[in-house]
């Protein structure tokens, strides 16, 4: 699902070393193998410049709802934080990244990019960035 499709977005947009962190061998590695990326079972040692979680680590009402979905040091060596869960729009993951004043992409900045690709499709008509802008406001007040 979401791990395919991001690790993916991400190859087609020109990114080549990536990491896919995965317990499960035969979809972590099948995956890695299928976009040419390399896979390992947990990340170790290894630090990258950005992290994505595509767990339900962090989400509202999951066993792991205030958990972390990497270790504290992983996160303060990283540069972007990219969470794809979007409840609560502020997880333990994206709080703890904001404090160390790293660059964050939020869960609620997925959906929202998501709803201006269904209304182009639907429609026809792309929205100006400010008119994409305050549709995202709109939605959050």
């Amino acid at each position: 699902g979401m791990a395919k499709a991001v690790a993916s977005a991400l190859r087609d947009g020109g990114y080549r070393n990536g990491l896919i962190v995965a317990r499960n061998e035969a979809t972590g590695a099948g995956l890695a193998k299928t976009l040419g990326y390399a896979w390992q079972p947990e990340l170790g040692e290894s630090r990258p410049q950005m992290l994505i979680n595509t767990t339900p680590v962090g989400m509202t009402g999951g066993a792991e709802a205030n958990d972390l979905a990497f270790a504290e040091d992983a996160i303060a060596q990283a540069e972007i934080i990219f969470d794809v869960v979007a409840i609560p729009a502020e997880t333990p993951l994206i709080l703890c990244a904001r404090a160390q004043g790293k660059r964050v992409i939020t869960g609620l900045e997925v959906i929202a990019i998501q709803a201006l690709e269904q209304f182009v499709l639907y429609t026809g008509v792309r929205p100006t960035a400010e008119q994409f802008k305050a549709a995202v406001a709109f939605a959050r007040s």
